[in-house]
């Protein structure tokens, strides 16, 4: 437990107050029969009147009404202690894989991290809160109602003491059996949780080699596996409640058999009766709530074992020993000196033998080497997502492993073989490299060609016909159609801004240029600036071009409209790098010209100019 001990600490009172609180719905517990059966005993059957019995209710009432301040306050301490116990151990393990190397996470599987990151931090947070409420609630139940019990009536108590030992004997048999198959339950989410991310990480791959199916068999067998091995271990779970009720119920009718002739003697009161019954129950409730702790507490141990696996892992790769962890990449030379590597520290054969070679700033380096031949992982092991065997890797004529992580890192580019995006827009993915940039800089890096956002929507429309296309006539493969798909996307980030300058032209048109007081063109530039100060000049330049750009485009499709079909078709079809200034000469036409002149164009490009115009 010593490495828990920090999640504790900050919320020590709310695991000390949990208890206490609790306490004092247990005092109501115990306290409640017995003034039952002083109202029973004393108010009706000695005739003490209505006065002891009002009194005695209105205390009866009190008492109620703390035990349920007393639950409430126990139960809101208890989940704030666990829940901010589980938020920070999280915190810490996530802290911790994000430390970790490749080797590590290796270790360990990705699916297997998640499990310890969700289910078993909850599975543990869940023990803390029913420990928490029940750590003082169930053995004080237990110590009183057995000290009340026996102060009631000695002899009758007998019963409890054969009962007792049976129950706990029979706990500790069913946690014994239980505790390692919650082990292999939780091994088996690992392999499910692998499974799953695994078939959604690459189901481009599974889908573009049919094996949907073979997939799906794979899954069912982990969920089968994971099914059987919770059932083996809910099958020994489940026998405690059975075992308990039924030992409820035979102490209950020894009470009630041996207690009645008691009453019926004259040794024992009614009320008593009444009263010792209850306390049976409360005791037996009690090494019930004992029992739940300690099944839910042998899963938690569990998951507490591999919680800690994770904890005491130790990191591999760091920069504690780094001569010069002020130092930058500056000119980004490369040199391998003998280098040596192998994934496996016990295995005694290289990936990477006797490697060395230098590569200077401003030189374009090849490595070839067949699948699996070991090119990623010399790659790699210049910015230290693994370390060397053998020899050593420099940069600037210094040892990678004398740099800080963080400036090594920082001054190396690298693509990766396979990449993911994360969650978020492109341009948020795009600003993982540097979070600072602005939308003129993410268009200067993605090499973009175009000027403004007509050209990039045209381009995006021709992608699409495209794409479209190639589904329709099933001539493409996965991997074209998934780069078209990519570039679509990539050049999506143009229209990030579209909605917001189309609210404001409309704004413009509505109450500037469509008034009947609309100034002077020359006039329309204040009132941009009045709106928007910074994009002002910008803003107004493009409306004009806009303006300009449309009445051209009504002048080119009246042109066009005058030629017969075939001869306007010619000449629109020789306009196959703008598709979009097509589309929007046609749709100045009527109905009837457009037509004659779609009927004119190859079939493929008027589709293509269809589906731009009618989306």
């Amino acid at each position: 437990m010593g490495i828990y001990k920090k999640y504790v600490t900050p919320y020590l009172s709310a695991f000390i107050l949990g208890p206490i609180f609790m306490i004092v719905e247990v005092i109501g517990e115990v306290l409640l029969p017995k003034m039952m059966s002083l109202i029973i005993n004393e108010g009706i059957k000695g005739g003490a009147g209505s006065g002891y019995i009002i009194t005695h209710g209105i205390i009866m009432v009190l008492l109620a009404l703390c035990m349920m301040g007393g639950g409430v306050l126990g139960a809101y301490f208890a989940v704030k202690a666990s829940v901010n116990f589980a938020g920070d151990l999280r915190k810490d393990i996530f802290a911790k894989v994000q430390q970790f190397s490749f080797a590590n996470i290796e270790k360990f599987s990705t699916g297997s991290l998640v499990t310890r990151l969700t289910n078993d931090i909850t599975n543990l947070q869940n023990v803390i809160s029913m420990a928490l409420r029940m750590l003082l609630r169930a053995p004080g139940m237990l110590i009183g109602g057995l000290i009340m019990a026996i102060m009631m009536n000695a002899r009758l108590a007998i019963i409890l003491g054969v009962v007792i030992p049976i129950l706990i004997v029979s706990l500790v048999i069913v946690i014994g059996k239980a505790f390692p198959r919650f082990n292999i339950m939780q091994t088996k989410i690992d392999s499910l949780n692998s499974r799953i991310q695994e078939n959604i990480t690459n189901t481009r791959v599974v889908k573009s080699f049919v094996r949907d199916e073979f997939e799906k068999e794979t899954f069912n067998k982990a969920n089968e596996d994971l099914k059987e091995k919770s059932l083996s271990a809910m099958k020994i779970v489940i026998l405690t409640m059975p075992i308990m009720t039924l030992a409820m119920n035979i102490t209950t009718m020894a009470v009630v058999w041996f207690g009645g002739r008691q009453i019926i003697v004259g040794d024992m009161p009614v009320g008593d009766l009444t009263a010792f019954t209850t306390y049976i129950v409360q005791i037996l409730m009690s090494l019930m709530m004992v029992g739940m702790i300690m099944i839910q507490g042998s899963r938690a141990l569990a998951s507490s074992k591999r919680i800690k696996e994770v904890l005491m892992t130790e990191i591999d790769l760091n920069d504690n020993e780094a001569k010069c962890k002020d130092k930058e990449v500056e000119n980004g030379a490369i040199e391998f000196r003998n280098v040596g590597f192998r994934y496996y520290k016990k295995n005694h054969n290289n990936v990477l033998k006797h490697i060395s070679f230098k590569a200077n700033p401003g030189e374009v380096v090849g490595i070839i080497g067949s699948t699996g031949s070991g090119k990623s992982s010399l790659v790699q092991l210049i910015p230290r997502l693994y370390d060397v065997d053998e020899g050593e890797v420099l940069v600037d004529g210094i040892n990678v492993k004398d740099y800080s992580l963080e400036h090594l890192r920082n001054g190396v580019a690298m693509v990766l073989q396979k990449n993911v995006l994360f969650s978020g827009t492109i341009k948020e993915n795009l600003r993982w490299g540097n979070k600072e940039a602005t939308d003129e800089e993410i268009a200067e890096e993605t090499g973009s060609k175009y000027k403004n956002l007509a050209e990039a929507i045209d381009r995006i429309n021709e992608l699409e016909a495209e794409l479209a296309q190639y589904k329709d006539a099933g001539t493409a493969d996965s991997s074209t159609i998934a780069d078209l798909q990519a570039e679509i996307a990539r050049l999506k980030v143009f229209e990030d801004n579209a909605q917001y300058y189309q609210d404001l032209k409309d704004k413009f048109d509505r109450e500037v240029v469509y008034t009947d007081n609309a100034p002077d063109i020359s006039n329309y530039k204040s009132w941009y600036e009045s709106i928007d100060a910074d994009n002002a000049a910008e803003l107004y330049k493009q409306v004009i071009k806009d303006l300009e750009y449309s009445q051209k485009i009504k002048d080119w499709a009246e042109a066009y409209a005058k030629m017969d079909a075939a001869s306007a078709a010619a000449i629109l079809e020789e306009m196959t790098g703008d598709t979009n200034l097509v589309s929007q000469i046609l749709q100045c036409m009527t109905s009837k010209q457009r037509a004659a002149v779609l009927a004119e164009m190859d079939p493929v490009y008027a589709a293509k100019i269809t589906k731009i115009t009618h989306p």
